[in-house]
């Protein structure tokens, strides 16, 4: 969820409620159960905004069946997110229900939680609400298993405009966004004091360290055996490669495929020109499980990773900035993905009055969100939340600098054909494959499957 990344003087949307101000903490904390990231594995430092859920959190209530779905129980309104926090978010969730007299359960699924919820609420037995990533959207709403949130203009414009963006689909706004999530460039300003401003310049002082004996790697950009879209997406951009073109309202096309055409074999020119057989800087061997320990451990002066990775470099207490991540000289901006992590009701819930008062008249509050931040720092998705945290933030500045060339992670059900033929790809071109028939291949894999 993750990410998406995805973002106030307090001021209250909505309708007015039932809530009063000790139960909105409670509500805050029920929330932040949601806080992990829920994005693509394959794109994920794990799973690609935060790390997964452990195996061994239980459900908050509830018995768990064998599929991993927790059973429902008797609450008025159940919520699934993923499982960091499980045992204290029950806690909450009961002062919560204390409050309004009524009883919420926050659930965690051991299994993945998106087809696990597909599956559940077609069965029936869902939850009220679930929190993912917004490039979920598109297949839930073909499954029939989220339904519209009716948020007002006010609402709507209050947010940022990407994350507004991010939750609008076919017209209809389908979750209350809170928080955004991209990729920025980490620099180890020990080694590199100086922000590079193309990939030239990037590649150049990484080189130069790895002379110096200051680093093992020019760069740390996850491609893994695999390959990953996610994170190779901005140099894909930079070097003429697109996945979909856009129809006349500003939505994704699933029908013009970029993959294969020109301006992707351009970019897999650069990535082979830049892989192990060409300068060595995009490694096959830099994946999700060591990426971000390369630039902790001082093995390279840059690492490309989102705001899931700022916990870890702070307890290394590297010295570090962000930037924008920087694109090939003379070619197009880097423009990685924009993830939004937000609250969707059910199509099927228990109880739709409710889940729809929580998510758009309590999840938008600007408190609420502000207190998400607190508890998990990754840019609000209210821009008035934003500015107020970004005043004295210097983590959510850069990352709110490196993202305003970013591109809504798609959330068409067509992206699901994209992430293994384009990762295969690229991983394949990094490791020495020919570009121009392996992106070729990749794409005529694409349409096919879109097709079908």
């Amino acid at each position: 969820m993750r990410p998406s990344v995805p973002f106030d003087p307090p001021r209250r949307f909505g309708r007015g409620g039932r809530l009063s101000a000790v139960t909105a903490v409670a509500v805050v904390a029920v929330l932040a159960g949601a806080c992990s990231s829920s994005k693509p594995a394959k794109h994920a430092s794990s799973p690609g905004s935060t790390p997964p859920a452990s195996s061994s959190s239980a459900p908050a209530s509830g018995s768990s069946s064998a599929s991993g779905i927790p059973a429902r129980g008797s609450a008025d309104l159940v919520i699934w997110a993923d499982g960091q926090r499980a045992p204290v978010l029950q806690k909450l969730a009961e002062t919560f229900g204390q409050e309004n007299g009524v009883k919420v359960d926050v659930q965690t699924i051991s299994t993945d939680q998106q087809s696990a919820y597909v599956t559940a609420t077609t069965a029936g037995k869902g939850p009220d609400i679930v929190v993912g990533a917004t490039d979920w959207i598109g297949n839930l709403v073909q499954n029939g298993t989220i339904a519209p949130v009716p948020l007002s203009a006010e609402q709507l414009k209050a947010f940022q405009p990407i994350a507004a963006k991010a939750v609008t689909y076919n017209g209809s706004v389908y979750g209350v966004p809170y928080a955004t999530e991209n990729l920025a460039l980490f620099r180890n300003t020990a080694v590199a004091p100086t922000a590079p401003t193309t990939f030239e310049q990037l590649v150049s002082q990484g080189q130069a360290a790895i002379r110096a004996k200051k680093a093992q790697a020019a760069l740390a950009v996850q491609t893994g055996q695999t390959g990953d879209v996610y994170h190779m997406e901005p140099f894909y951009t930079s070097g003429g490669g697109y996945l979909f073109g856009a129809k006349s309202n500003g939505d994704y096309n699933p029908s013009d495929i970029g993959v294969g055409k020109p301006g992707s074999i351009a970019a897999a020119k650069l990535l082979a020109k830049y892989g192990e057989k060409g300068s060595n800087v995009f490694r096959r061997s830099i994946d999700a499980d060591n990426s971000i320990s390369l630039f902790t451990s001082g093995k390279t002066p840059f690492l490309v990773s989102g705001p899931w990775a700022l916990d870890t470099v702070k307890k290394a207490h590297v010295k570090y900035a962000l930037s924008p991540v920087p694109g090939f000289a003379g070619q197009q901006p880097a423009r990685g993905f924009v993830s939004v992590q937000a609250f969707f009701v059910s199509a099927k819930a228990k109880n739709a009055a409710l889940a729809q008062e929580f998510a758009s008249n309590y999840a938008t509050q600007p408190s609420v969100e502000k207190a998400l931040f607190e508890l998990e720092p990754r840019p609000p998705a209210l821009t008035a939340v934003y500015d107020e945290v970004a005043k004295t933030d210097t983590d959510v500045q850069g990352f709110y600098a490196a993202g305003k060339n970013a591109q809504v992670l798609p959330q068409i059900p067509a992206m699901a054909s994209i992430w293994d033929a384009l990762g295969k790809a690229e991983a394949a071109i990094v490791g020495g494959a020919n570009p121009t028939t392996t992106i070729t291949a990749a794409g005529k894999q694409i349409k096919k499957s879109i097709g079908s």
